[in-house]
């Protein structure tokens, strides 16, 4: 069963099981969230795709729950909320920060984190009080 935290104003907030479904339910969730907001078609396929990715290896590794916020950009605005990019975070229970690897021709995975890093304008983790976040910013077109 997916949490819905908050889907009003600038933030969008969701939790989701580690269970077979939940990356497509939080692809839609993300993609429905950023229609709303006007931002589809900006920025909606690569942050459909990296939070597809993220969430991919929080199942691969936890048992849940998976957290999922967006925070809408704010390029206007004055003091810590202004943001010009979309944030977008991707949170559960494992301490232990993600490795970046790198993934043979070959391989079925190793890439998720390799997407992040390229495609983002900023990226990192931080720890949590119960897990970590790996979160990411993309640019907007103004």
């Amino acid at each position: 069963m997916i949490g819905v935290i908050d889907t009003e104003g600038d933030c969008a907030e969701w939790t989701f099981p580690a269970v077979p479904g939940a990356v497509r339910t939080a692809r839609h969730a993300v993609h429905e969230a950023l229609r709303g907001w006007g931002l589809d078609a900006a920025v909606g396929d690569v942050t459909v795709l990296l939070v597809s990715e993220l969430v991919t290896n929080s199942m691969r590794y936890t048992s849940g729950p998976i957290g999922v916020r967006l925070v809408r950009p704010q390029p206007d605005g004055e003091g810590p909320d202004a943001r010009p990019g979309l944030l977008v975070e991707v949170s559960d229970p494992l301490p232990d920060p993600p490795t970046e690897r790198a993934a043979g021709p070959d391989d079925e995975g190793g890439r998720g984190l390799q997407l992040v890093a390229h495609t983002a304008h900023r990226w990192g983790t931080r720890h949590g009080k119960s897990g970590k976040t790996v979160w990411f910013e993309l640019a907007v077109p103004g």
